[in-house]
C-alpha cells in the first residue's frame, strides 16, 4: 500500500501560513463578477501557458491568449495542440467540480491525459498507461531519472489512487501537501509515454478545487514552476529514491503555491483599492443563466445567441437569451461586436 514519506518542516509551516493569510483575503474579497471572470481568466490564460511551457512549448503568453480566443497563428500544431488539450483539461476540472465529484479515480486521471495529448499521441497511448520502459533525460541526453518499469505502472497507480482517496489522504489537514504529494508521486511513476507533467499539475490543480481550497479559480498553479523551471525539475530530484523522503520536494511544492497565492491576493487588493466602486455600481446580482454564460466565455473567445439557447438543459428561445444577456451588457460585463446575423457576445 502507498504511503508517502515526508516531514512537516519549518519551511513547509510558514510557507502554509502565508498560504492561508492569502487564502483568506481571496476567498472574503468583495468582488464584483466582472472583476471575478477577469481572474478566473487570467488564471486559466497562465495555468495554460505555464504548464504547456516548462515542456517546451514554444508558444508566448500573448500567442496562447490570442490562440485561446481563436485567432489562427502561425505556430507549429503540436504546440498549439498542447496548449488547447491543457484548456479542455481546465474545463473538465470545471465540470468534475460542478458534478461535486469527491473521489478521484483511475478514469479521471487517463482523462485528463488524454485530453492533455489528444491528436499528439496515438489513440493507444493517450489516456492509457504506458507499455514501453521510458527514461527522463537532460539536454545532454544523460538519463536523470529511471521511473519504474512499464508492467508495475498498473499497480502503482492503483496503490496511489487508493491512499489518495482514503482516510489519511483525506484527514490530512493541509490540502495543499495532499496536493504536492500527488503531483510528485505521478511524476515519479510516469505512467504515461509523454504528457506526465502536465498531467501530474492539472491533477495538483483538481486536489486544489475538489477539496475547497481554491474555491474561487482564481490561483494559477504553474507560474511559479515555469519562472525557474531549472528549480522546478532540480526540486524533483531531491528525492531520494531509495528513501522517497519528499520533505524537501513539498517546501519547495509550498513555497511555489504561497507566492502564486500571494500573487493573487495582492491582485485583488489592487482592485479593491477603488472603495468608490460598490458605491458607483452597486453589487450586480445574476442568475445562473447568466453567471453560466460567463463561466463559457471564461474559456471559449465568443458567443451567439443560438448558443446561448442550447447552452442549457431546456432550450430557450431568442427573447429569453436576449434577456438573459441584457444585464450583462448594461453592466459591461460584455460586448456585443458586429451587426445583423454576424452579432457575437465576448467579455467586455
Amino acid at each position: 500500500m502507498y504511503r508517502p514519506n515526508f516531514t512537516i518542516t519549518n519551511k513547509i509551516l510558514n510557507h502554509i501560513a502565508d498560504i492561508s493569510a492569502s487564502r483568506e483575503v481571496i476567498l472574503n474579497a468583495p468582488l464584483l463578477p466582472k472583476w471575478e471572470v477577469k481572474l478566473r481568466k487570467e488564471a486559466i490564460l497562465k495555468m495554460t501557458h505555464h504548464s504547456t511551457s516548462i515542456e517546451g512549448n514554444r508558444l508566448t503568453m500573448e500567442e496562447v491568449n490570442r490562440l485561446l480566443r481563436g485567432e489562427d497563428i502561425a505556430a507549429w500544431e503540436k504546440d498549439k495542440k498542447e496548449v488547447l488539450g491543457y484548456v479542455k483539461v481546465l474545463e473538465y476540472i470545471d465540470k468534475l467540480g460542478e458534478k461535486g465529484a469527491d473521489n478521484i479515480t483511475e478514469d479521471i486521471i487517463l482523462e485528463i491525459h488524454r485530453l492533455n495529448t489528444m491528436g499528439i499521441l496515438t489513440d493507444s497511448e493517450a489516456g492509457h498507461y504506458r507499455k514501453v520502459e521510458v527514461a527522463v533525460v537532460n539536454g545532454l541526453g544523460r538519463v536523470t531519472f529511471q521511473p519504474p518499469e512499464a508492467s508495475q505502472v498498473p499497480a502503482l497507480m492503483h496503490d496511489f489512487v487508493a491512499w489518495l482517496n482514503g482516510k489519511e489522504a483525506k484527514e490530512l489537514y493541509y490540502t495543499v501537501l495532499v496536493s504536492g504529494i500527488a503531483h510528485y508521486e505521478l511524476v515519479r511513476i510516469h505512467p504515461f509515454v509523454d504528457g506526465n507533467g502536465r498531467t501530474a499539475r492539472a491533477l495538483a490543480t483538481l486536489i486544489l478545487y475538489l477539496r475547497d481550497f481554491d474555491t474561487k479559480r482564481f490561483f494559477a498553479l504553474d507560474d511559479y514552476y515555469n519562472e525557474e523551471r531549472s528549480r522546478y525539475y532540480a526540486a524533483l530530484q531531491t528525492v531520494d529514491q531509495e528513501t522517497i523522503n519528499i520533505s524537501q520536494w513539498l517546501e519547495y511544492f509550498t513555497e511555489g503555491v504561497a507566492v502564486s497565492m500571494g500573487r493573487v491576493k495582492q491582485a485583488i487588493l489592487d482592485l479593491s483599492v477603488d472603495l468608490h466602486l460598490k458605491e458607483q455600481r452597486g453589487q450586480i446580482y445574476l442568475n445562473d443563466r447568466q453567471m453560466k454564460i460567463l463561466k463559457y466565455l471564461q474559456t471559449n473567445p465568443r458567443i451567439t445567441i443560438s448558443e446561448i439557447q442550447k447552452m442549457f438543459d431546456k432550450k430557450i428561445s431568442r427573447d429569453t437569451a436576449n434577456r438573459a444577456l441584457k444585464p450583462l451588457l448594461e453592466n459591461k460585463l460584455v460586448k456585443r461586436i458586429g451587426k445583423g446575423r454576424a452579432i457575437y457576445y465576448e467579455l467586455a
